[in-house]
């Protein structure tokens, strides 16, 4: 019997994986059995790639997004369950995008690490760092605000930054590692190969959203009154609230919109 390892769990699906036994092995090799158990094996990481590839978040976030109905703003009933698209409008203090500096309601950082095995290498994944704060989406006279507590997100990462053989990091770059427990260098001193990406919601920025709207006074949200009558976007319940700033995804939710 083999054994079956869990390996993904998404939309209330699951994945395994079969990992045949050390007897397995042996036994089949002296039945003959060989070819098929290496193709088995071969389909099984196979898969396993496809898993990841399929479900990571950019996908993921765009794929949902993309099947969602699109509504304009003032078109929401409450209870409906559709994907709008504007612009980011900051509420109270933004965040400062800890690479860039940069103003923002939203950032994603990660930091990776090349490892190396001896006959291949990969990206070790070092920091993974992401924080919200209050912000609306303008449509024109109407305003959204989303349930920041409930997103899931992907954002385009248009910062990369690099340190390793011969490329020391930079001093603002040092200090994020060192708030984060890491070094850019090793034991004996040699720079490791660390890569550095980010990807922020600015103001004024077009981003596509998709979640369930009720209309609700802006004191009910903590927002000025000047915005009267907000929708607020929540969860669903089953799935979070989408969120993407990925031009092409926001360009189809509205195409008259954007084109």
């Amino acid at each position: 019997m083999d054994r079956l390892k869990l390996i993904y769990k998404q939309e209330n699906l699951y994945f395994y994986l079969a990992f045949p036994k050390k007897t397995t092995i042996i036994k089949s090799i002296k039945n003959g059995k060989r070819n098929n158990l290496y193709s088995r094996f071969y389909n099984n990481i196979w898969y396993y790639y496809f898993c990841c590839f399929y479900f990571n978040r950019k996908n993921l976030v765009k794929r949902k997004l993309k099947k969602a109905v699109g509504l304009k703003i003032y078109n929401f009933k409450n209870g409906d369950i559709a994907k709008v698209a504007g612009k980011v409008e900051l509420v109270g203090e933004p965040l400062i995008a800890p690479l860039s500096g940069r103003k923002c309601a939203h950032y994603q950082v990660l930091v990776e690490e090349l490892v190396s095995t001896g006959k291949s290498s990969h990206w070790h994944t070092l920091i993974k760092d992401e924080k919200v704060v209050k912000f609306v989406i303008r449509d024109g006279r109407y305003s959204a605000f989303v349930n920041y507590g409930e997103i899931k997100s992907y954002l385009v990462e248009d910062r990369l930054y690099k340190s390793g053989f011969r490329h020391d990091a930079t001093p603002e770059l040092e200090q994020y590692l060192y708030n984060h427990g890491r070094k850019s260098v090793g034991i004996l001193g040699l720079n490791k190969t660390i890569r550095y990406r980010e990807g922020i919601l600015e103001e004024g920025e077009s981003i596509a959203v998709a979640g369930r709207g009720e209309w609700k006074n802006a004191s009910d949200l903590q927002l000025p009154d000047s915005y009267y009558k907000v929708l607020f976007i929540d969860s669903t319940g089953d799935d979070p609230v989408y969120l993407t700033d990925d031009p092409k995804t926001v360009k189809n939710t509205y195409p008259e919109m954007f084109s």
